[in-house]
């Protein structure tokens, strides 16, 4: 990809990468059964294992919120939110973001977790995959972050399968699992987009 001096484009949100078997679709609001899923990923006891939000969404309305608080900051510029889905049936299999876009340094942060039902097909991979090339070519990023809790092995190597090199230990980076007065570290990973693509189909192949 030829760098240039170019800001970052704003997403566009009818753009909806797709491959491996996966579609990345928007989230919405109006559907009931949207709403349902972000509820039932975001207080799934592995998902509070690994991540502690600002704001802890416990019911219906409480998920709503922070749908509308996410579209916000979509429109904003500041973040990319993808539902995971299943390419051929449309089914919700998670969600992954690109977030935390910075326009002068060109970089973001990507975050992602799936439904208990999606866990063991490698659908974190493939869709850290898509999301990874839609940002280097869609946005015009140079660099993306990955950062999880020390420990979290599944996530590690999703990160290093889709190319994400592990840069080091950033100590005391984010909360304790359901505490907001304790710290721990954080595994970082991060990928350029001069970095080689790793062969994905290679290997989901090997299983």
């Amino acid at each position: 990809m030829a760098l240039t001096d170019e800001q970052p484009a704003v997403p566009r949100p009818d753009v909806t990468p797709h491959g491996h078997g996966l579609r990345l679709d928007r989230w919405d609001l109006d559907a009931e059964a949207h709403v349902e899923a972000w509820l039932r990923g975001r207080t799934d006891p592995e998902f509070r294992r690994w991540n502690t939000p600002l704001i802890l969404e416990t019911d219906l309305a409480g998920a709503r919120a922070a749908m509308v608080r996410q579209r916000e900051q979509a429109a904003a510029g500041a973040c990319a939110p993808f539902r995971i889905t299943d390419a051929e049936r449309g089914t919700t299999l998670g969600h992954i973001g690109v977030n935390m876009i910075d326009r002068t340094f060109r970089t973001a942060r990507v975050g992602y977790w799936t439904l208990p039902e999606a866990r063991g097909r490698r659908v974190a991979t493939r869709a850290l995959a898509l999301a990874a090339d839609w940002a280097f070519t869609e946005l015009g990023l140079y660099r993306l972050e990955l950062g999880h809790a020390l420990g979290h092995d599944a996530s590690c190597r999703v990160a290093r399968t889709c190319g994400f090199a592990y840069e080091g230990t950033l100590r005391g980076a984010m909360f304790e699992a359901g505490r907001q007065d304790a710290f721990r570290d954080v595994h970082l990973h991060a990928r350029l987009a001069t970095d080689p693509s790793p062969d994905l189909d290679r290997v989901l192949a090997r299983g």
